[in-house]
């Protein structure tokens, strides 16, 4: 465990959640952990500085969230989400890749390596904050450019869909999945329908069981597909 790793473990509070920052660069990693220890409800649970010390660091520390850089010495970021997705001991643990580079290589093997969201290292503090809690609760989540640049290649080596494949939602269900496919939100969804977020849960089980979805990133080109989102549409 390197110096930083070591005077970042053991600041977590009871209830917060755990992060472990990946990076072999120290600069970042200090800046990433000012950015999550000043945040409520989170805090930086260890570091690592290679692919090979964020899988050690991992099993170690067990954090709810691993920050995931790609490009490191010793073992690059890609192995090491793979590794972690592996290990069930990490069930409960999800990986967010953050890079510098959009490149479609770089998350097609991302997210087949098993991580839960891809976002630019140039994303502001406040996108970062979201998308660690977003992630931490469940969801996947993407920079809006990779997302529809996913979709639409999805959609570019697929035939339509027809529309009588929704025909097993009901109206209300319709409704949520198309608010996924926006890019919103569990919370956000609970404002836009009035609903509770007992309720929002709900509706999405019903939906990835009827979908037969593996998570929330095929919920979103779903809504793509059956075009209840417009690719290229506004984000929320």
């Amino acid at each position: 465990m390197s110096a930083d790793a070591a005077g970042a473990a053991g600041t977590a509070g009871a209830g917060d959640l755990r992060v472990l920052v990946v990076d072999d660069q120290p600069l970042i990693r200090h800046s990433l952990r000012l950015i999550i220890d000043g945040e409520a409800g989170m805090a930086v649970a260890g570091e690592a500085s290679s692919g090979a010390e964020a899988v050690a660091e991992a099993a170690r520390q067990r954090p709810d969230l691993v920050l995931m850089d790609i490009r490191m010495p010793g073992g690059d970021g890609i192995e090491a989400t793979r590794r972690i997705a592996a290990d069930p001991s990490l069930a409960g643990t999800r990986v967010l890749v953050l890079s510098m580079f959009e490149l479609d290589e770089y998350v097609d093997a991302a997210l087949r390596a098993g991580a839960s969201g891809f976002l630019l290292k140039d994303a502001p503090p406040e996108r970062l904050v979201d998308a660690i809690r977003r992630t931490g609760a469940g969801e996947s989540l993407f920079a809006p450019t990779i997302l529809t640049r996913l979709v639409e290649e999805y959609l570019d080596r697929h035939a339509p869909v027809s529309p009588d494949g929704l025909s097993p939602l009901t109206a209300r269900e319709v409704e949520v999945l198309a608010l996924i496919g926006r890019g919103l939100s569990n919370e956000e969804i609970t404002r836009e329908l009035v609903i509770s977020m007992g309720t929002a849960k709900s509706h999405i089980g019903s939906i990835r069981a009827k979908l037969h979805a593996r998570d929330r990133a095929q919920l979103v080109i779903a809504a793509y597909e059956h075009g209840l989102v417009r690719p290229g549409a506004e984000e929320p």
